[in-house]
């Protein structure tokens, strides 16, 4: 009899959770749908608006003026080539960024002594406005894509240093003391500890460098760029094609997007693997 019974609660319990995984699939479907047709009313009023002259097609450009500017630059043959070495710059400086403002974060953890001394210039580079640094960057670096990654790497490592440390300062002391009391070196302490309980905050990190290398790499390409999107919608500026312009815009909105998903895909394997 109580086989039966739970047997028969399993099977309840396994039908009560079918129902909900199912009720969850069929939210974020329609999610998705929503936004979606969110994105082709937007579109859809923007093309209206111009053609029945709401708006001034040359100021704000519309859908279909951009899509026979598209077709011009691919049928250059550079349409790719812009895309693939503002990528290149993106991809270089959020790496690099990321890589070394998490090992300068570990070592200012490592060193109560250090990590104080030197808050404050963590603050002051902060609150800098990184542009005003682009023109002796690009004395140092030269005119091209050093000078680029270099103000992306700027823009990007700052922040990454002090999210992480934070993180880092926050996770519980009594769980540090307890792990010091059974012996544990400051490594394993870090390795066991510190960086698992902190991994929210380094993959939070992670996102806000996603903006800020975009930001970083296209400040550097309005400066010194030859190539690339940034360099594309400075040269429609110049030659009053706004249709390039709004067009690379909304070429740089999608690659954001698509990094920033990737970013989302690592987080839910890395917390996964830490849960």
């Amino acid at each position: 009899m109580r086989k039966e019974n739970s047997s028969i609660n399993q099977a309840v319990i396994s039908d009560e959770h079918k129902a909900y995984i199912s009720s969850i699939k069929r939210q974020n479907r329609r999610v998705t749908l929503n936004r979606l047709a969110i994105l082709v009313l937007f579109f859809a009023l923007w093309e209206l608006a111009g053609d029945l002259k709401w708006i001034d097609p040359f100021l704000t450009s519309t859908p279909s003026r951009m899509v026979k500017s598209l077709i011009t630059i691919y049928g250059e043959g550079t349409l790719f080539k812009h895309i693939f070495v503002t990528c290149y710059e993106t991809i270089l400086g959020f790496v690099l960024g990321t890589i070394l403002g998490t090992i300068i974060a570990v070592l200012l953890w490592w060193s109560d002594f250090v990590s104080r001394v030197m808050e404050p210039y963590l603050v002051v580079l902060n609150a800098l406005p990184k542009v005003a640094l682009a023109p002796i960057i690009i004395f140092w670096a030269g005119n091209g894509i050093k000078a680029i990654i270099i103000i992306a790497l700027l823009i990007s490592i700052i922040v990454t240093i002090i999210g992480v440390l934070s993180g880092f300062k926050e996770v519980d002391e009594d769980k540090i003391k307890l792990m010091k009391t059974f012996g544990a070196s400051k490594l394993q302490i870090l390795r066991k500890l510190i960086i698992p309980a902190s991994m929210p905050t380094m993959i939070s990190a992670l996102k806000i460098n996603v903006g800020l290398s975009w930001v970083g790499v296209i400040m550097g390409e309005f400066l010194v760029a030859k190539d690339g999107l940034g360099f594309l919608i400075v040269f429609g500026g110049q030659i009053s094609q706004l249709d390039m312009v709004m067009m690379s815009i909304i070429i740089l909105s999608f690659l954001a997007y698509l990094m920033y998903a990737l970013v989302s895909v690592v987080e839910k394997r890395f917390m996964k693997r830490f849960e």
